[in-house]
């Protein structure tokens, strides 16, 4: 069997053979031989720190994905947590826009009611006061409310506070229609035309006492009539609202009239109205 070389021996049976037998070979070949060794030696302790490095290296690329792991297991968490608050949130947005929906449905149905009041009001209004001038006395529906217009000339002599007979005729119809309706508020207006009233008129200074005057005295027809007294208003506008210019006679006769507003009572409504 054929010995192999010197150079293929590991480094400790090369070291062997310097150290133990140094006369077996010859100065040339002990010469190799150790610079072989340190070559050896050399590669070794390369190796050695490339090792090292790659240890340390591991180390570090191993601490930094624990580092990442750490970090993201953080951020899920907070993820976690972020959408348990959004989900509860939107839960609670999602119970208040029902009870907003369900409330905007009642003041829906409450609005509804309140309509169908007010035209059935009029209507009532209108059936009991047939048969009067239709320029002398009209009975309209204008912002949800039922007005009935009186004119001076179916209610008061010129300057007059008291009603004449066929004008208490109109309020005692009225009244009749709106008897026992406790769910009706009742404004009496009195309006005037800019003329003044006559110098010396007893109890009176202007047009503005002119027309309270009158809007009490047909509140006092109305109530005895069998309105209640809480339920009826009486107030005075003189010349201040008026429904045509005051420049010809024609016009002042129609600025000269009482209106009596009807107004079904909205406490429910105005309630629903506040929580919305």
């Amino acid at each position: 069997m054929k010995t192999p070389p010197f150079r293929t021996l590991p480094a400790a049976a090369l070291l062997l053979a310097l150290t133990v037998a140094p006369g077996c070979v010859s100065q040339k070949k002990y010469t190799a031989l150790q610079s072989q060794l340190g070559d050896v030696s050399k590669s070794r302790d390369q190796l050695q720190a490339e090792k090292t490095a790659l240890e340390q290296e591991k180390a570090r690329t191993e601490e930094e994905l624990r580092q990442r792991l750490v970090s993201r297991s953080q951020q899920v968490r907070q993820l976690n947590q972020s959408l348990s608050g959004a989900e509860e949130q939107n839960s609670q947005l999602s119970a208040n826009l029902q009870d907003r929906e369900q409330r905007l449905a009642e003041l829906q149905r409450k609005l509804e009611e309140k309509d169908r009041a007010v035209q059935a009001l009029r209507k009532r209004v209108a059936d009991a006061l047939l048969g009067f001038n239709a320029q002398d006395l009209q009975v309209n529906l204008k912002n949800g409310k039922v007005y009935v217009s009186l004119s001076e000339q179916l209610l008061f002599k010129s300057g007059s506070t008291k009603v004449d007979p066929k004008g208490q005729e109109a309020l005692k119809k009225l009244a009749a229609a709106l008897r026992g309706n406790q769910d009706v508020n009742v404004v009496v207006e009195g309006h005037t035309d800019n003329v003044p009233i006559a110098r010396g008129t007893a109890g009176m200074r202007d047009n503005w006492d002119l027309s309270v005057l009158r809007a009490t005295e047909i509140t006092r027809i109305l109530t005895e009539s069998g309105l209640g007294a809480a339920q009826v208003t009486a107030s005075g506008r003189g010349e201040t609202l008026p429904v045509a210019a005051n420049t010809t006679p024609a016009n002042k006769q129609l600025n000269r009239r009482t209106e009596i507003i009807l107004t079904p009572k909205l406490d429910e409504l105005f309630q629903l109205l506040e929580q919305n």
